[in-house]
């Protein structure tokens, strides 16, 4: 059971690390560094980038989800 819950979370983090890349800089900091400042804003949120934001969360909250559980089974 927990290595089921192992493997869950490993998939959940790449993909959390992927979905996070995945996402339009907005501006300054680290994002202008690889190019995220040079894309031009065509005034407000397209449907792929609220489809983004809903499945990292989804994906984030699996996560969360996979540790609690992943801990309780440990602490027995």
């Amino acid at each position: 059971m927990t290595l089921a819950f192992s493997i869950a979370v490993i998939i959940c983090s790449l993909l959390m690390v992927l979905l996070v890349l995945l996402h339009k800089g907005k501006g300054g900091g680290l994002s202008d560094l690889f190019g995220g400042g040079m894309s031009s804003s065509l005034g407000g949120s397209s449907v792929v980038e609220k489809n983004l934001d809903r499945l990292t969360i989804i994906v984030g909250s699996l996560w969360f989800i996979c540790i609690v559980v992943l801990g309780l089974l440990l602490k027995k």
